[in-house]
C-alpha cells in the first residue's frame, strides 16, 4: 500500500497544511507578507539623506514615491484588490497611510518651514502622498497612461505644492 503525501504549494515548497497551522490559511499568510513589506517600506522613506533646499527634497520625496510605487505595482495591486475583499487587510492597508504622512511631514519638518503649522505641513504631506499614489501607481499601473508623461505631471504639481509651503 502506498503511502499518500502531503498536498504541496509548488510555489511555496511547503505543504500547504503548513500554511494553515501557521498562518490560518491563505489570507492569512498574504496578510502576514503585506505586513512585512509595509514594515521594510516605511523604513526606507526616512534613511535618505536629506536636500539642500526644501524644494529639492519635495521633488526628491516624490520621484523617490514614483520609482517605488511603479518597482511595487505588481505587490501593490495584489495587495488593493485583496483588500477590497478582506476587512483584516484593508484594515492594515488604511494604517498605513497615515503612518506614511507622518514620516514626510517628519521629513519636511526637519527644513523648519517656520512660517507653516503642524496641520499644514501634514496636509501638505497627505497631498504630497496622494500625488504620488496617483501619478505613481494608479496613472500607469491601473489607468495604464504613459509613465513618463504621468511623471512629468508629478513633478510639476510637486514643484507647484513646494512653492504653496514655501510663500508666506
Amino acid at each position: 500500500m502506498r503511502q499518500s503525501r502531503p498536498a504541496r504549494s509548488p510555489r511555496a515548497g511547503c505543504a500547504e497544511g503548513l500554511i494553515h497551522r501557521y498562518f490560518g490559511g491563505k489570507s492569512g499568510l498574504l496578510f502576514s507578507l503585506v505586513k512585512l513589506h509595509l514594515a521594510q517600506e516605511s523604513a526606507t522613506t526616512i534613511e535618505r539623506t536629506a536636500c539642500a533646499t526644501l524644494e529639492a527634497e519635495i521633488q526628491k520625496l516624490m520621484d523617490w514615491q514614483l520609482d517605488h510605487l511603479w518597482e511595487e505595482r505588481e505587490f501593490l495591486c495584489l495587495a488593493f484588490s485583496c483588500g477590497i475583499l478582506q476587512p483584516r487587510l484593508s484594515n492594515l492597508l488604511r494604517k498605513y497611510m497615515p503612518a506614511r504622512t507622518a514620516l514626510v511631514a517628519q521629513r519636511i519638518r526637519s527644513y523648519k518651514p517656520s512660517h507653516r503649522s503642524n496641520e499644514d505641513i501634514e496636509m501638505f504631506a497627505h497631498a504630497l502622498i496622494s500625488l504620488g499614489f496617483e501619478f505613481g501607481f494608479i496613472r500607469p499601473a491601473i489607468l495604464r497612461q504613459n509613465r513618463q508623461q504621468t511623471k512629468l505631471l508629478a513633478r510639476q504639481a510637486a514643484s507647484l505644492l513646494s512653492r504653496s509651503l514655501l510663500t508666506r
